[in-house]
């Protein structure tokens, strides 16, 4: 028999833990939720992505108003994700989101790569909201009659939200919010007037022709919309803040994201049946400025002019957060000694990782000048696509191992594991759609983590047994990972260090391993039977292969 050390069943946790958290006061209700994961959602990729989603469906030659259904099927491959990460959220209502939950799961390589995924993820969104910036800056600059420099005026605006960033704008998220409420909510009205005034090309949006040319276009495009999607669950990042997250996390999430769906599938359709596709190409690109194309053709200049307005703020508040939020997970994962420590440098004065915001920064600024738009767009969806099939995979693996690593959602996902399984192949089918670029993308940063992990990182990180490692151990030797919970079990009650177990200790591990509910005072009897029956020597304790051959060879029933 192999004998198993405390220190080799470190990670293993069979006893019930509190839940991943935090000393945040929780005043997010609901409400609160749904509007938060909205102001996340809603912004480049409703005020700049429908043209370049056009061209794409159309192969990069003309543009197709099939995009609804492409914006449809983005929605619901991820919403098995978007369920996953409610799921994990209820079990870890933390501040740090996925990375979280990814680390816990995999461990500090996985949580490495995931982090580096997680944080391109953000500053590509952000990157692309500043290149829609610069597109509705032009529309500005015409209609005013005035000379701007527009990527001089881009990379001033990328460095005043990196000093207000670094400033500590506490209140980003407050002015995020209103403003993406009031864009949206003037873009419906634009809608509703465009289908009241307008002639309706129905062909132009559900016709065979208008859906592309074959499958891989539309899942191509699909996979390129996907980033429209990519605040629905950042809420989560917040977790240690909101009221009963059992309950209001994975319902607002859900909720937030069946509005977006319908949202987008809506917008996108009025735009292309009331207005040809084709007006928002110019010699031969798609537009950066497809909101003020709609709202000028819809309701003339002064409607676009207002559009174009609101477009530029709220792609620049989506900025503003994104890069915040990006610039948390490099200051995270340096918390955590998986990159270097002057990422975790905080501020004297303002009290923000400053250096992680700078790194940010300076990143957003390469994507923008070096990088075309549909590039930008095509990696920010890449990495958000990666990121979800990975969550939705953390499900499968904390549930099957849950009885080693206790875990407890306090909402768990409907249709387990069918749903995680077909949000794990519909991303795969995705990423395969996008072509080399995406798998270039993901293959670099999982690059890039390794080197970081074994160079850095693994030098302060202390060995032990994941949720994956039992994970994969159950598919191959299931009685092993048995044997390791008894082991664990035993040290656990072991409290004093002696190597056997006393009576109390004995009653402590029987409850750990889940033969016993230990509240069920009816119990002690039969479990003083069994401590007597164990203790073959009569000695009044339980050495530890006194405990391992008894459970065993005892069937137990709770």
């Amino acid at each position: 028999m192999v004998r198993l050390s405390p220190s080799d069943v470190l990670g293993i946790v069979l006893q019930p833990i509190d839940k991943v958290s935090e000393t945040l006061e929780r005043k997010l209700g609901l409400f609160s939720v749904v509007i938060l994961s909205l102001s996340a959602m809603l912004g480049s990729g409703l005020f700049v992505l429908p043209s370049l989603a056009m061209m794409e469906l159309g192969g990069g030659e003309s543009p197709l108003g099939g995009i609804w259904l492409a914006y449809l099927f983005a929605g619901l491959v991820i919403l098995p994700g978007a369920i996953s990460k409610s799921e994990l959220a209820s079990a870890m209502p933390s501040s740090g989101g996925a990375y979280v939950y990814i680390e816990k799961t995999f461990g500090p390589i996985i949580g490495t790569i995931s982090g580096l995924g997680l944080w391109a993820n953000f500053m590509l969104k952000s990157a692309f909201a500043l290149i829609g910036f610069r597109a509705y800056l032009w529309v500005l600059e015409g209609i005013l009659e005035i000379s701007i420099n527009l990527d001089y005026a881009v990379m001033i605006m990328l460095s005043l939200i990196v000093g207000i960033n670094i400033l500590g704008a506490k209140s980003i998220k407050k002015v995020q919010t209103p403003v993406v409420l009031v864009s949206v909510g003037y873009l419906l009205c634009v809608c509703f007037w465009a289908l009241a005034t307008s002639e309706l090309n129905w062909d132009a949006a559900i016709s065979r022709e208008s859906l592309g040319t074959d499958w891989h276009s539309f899942s191509s495009t699909a996979a390129l919309v996907f980033v429209s999607y990519i605040g629905v669950t950042k809420v989560a990042a917040v977790g240690g803040e909101i009221k009963k997250p059992g309950k209001n996390m994975p319902y607002g999430i859900l909720i937030s994201l069946l509005f977006s769906i319908i949202l987008y599938v809506f917008v996108t359709l009025t735009m292309v049946i009331t207005v040809d596709p084709i007006n928002y190409v110019e010699n031969g690109h798609s537009r950066e400025d497809p909101i003020y194309i709609f709202a000028l053709e819809a309701g003339g200049k002064t409607v676009g002019v207002i559009a174009a307005t609101f477009a530029a703020i709220t792609v620049v508040s989506g900025a503003l957060a994104g890069i915040m939020a990006a610039s948390r997970f490099l200051f995270a994962m340096a918390r955590d000694n998986l990159l270097p420590a002057f990422l975790e440098d905080v501020h004297g004065r303002f009290e923000t990782p400053h250096w992680a915001i700078i790194v940010t920064g300076l990143s957003m600024a390469a994507a923008i000048l070096f990088l075309p738009v549909h590039d930008v767009a095509e990696l920010a969806s890449g990495f958000n696509i990666m990121v979800f099939i990975v969550i939705n995979t953390c499900v499968l693996v904390l549930r099957t191992s849950a009885k080693s690593h206790w875990y407890d959602p306090a909402w768990k996902s409907p249709f387990f594991p069918f749903i995680q399984i077909f949000g794990i192949l519909g991303g795969l089918i995705l990423i395969y759609a996008m072509g080399m670029k995406a798998v270039i993308g993901g293959a670099s940063a999982i690059i890039i983590g390794i080197i970081i992990y074994q160079f850095y990182g693994k030098r302060f990180v202390k060995e032990e047994i994941t949720p994956w490692d039992t994970f994969r151990l159950m598919l191959v030797n299931p009685d092993e990972v048995e044997h390791r919970r008894r082991w664990a079990a035993f040290h656990a009650a072991d409290t004093e260090g002696t190597n056997h177990l006393n009576l109390n200790e004995f009653i402590a591990a029987m409850s750990a391993l889940g033969y016993f509910d230990p509240d069920d005072e009816q119990k002690f009897t039969i479990l003083r039977e069994y401590f007597h029956k164990a203790d073959e020597d009569d000695n009044g304790i339980i050495d530890i292969d006194e405990f391992l051959s008894y459970v065993e060879e005892t069937t137990f029933q709770d």
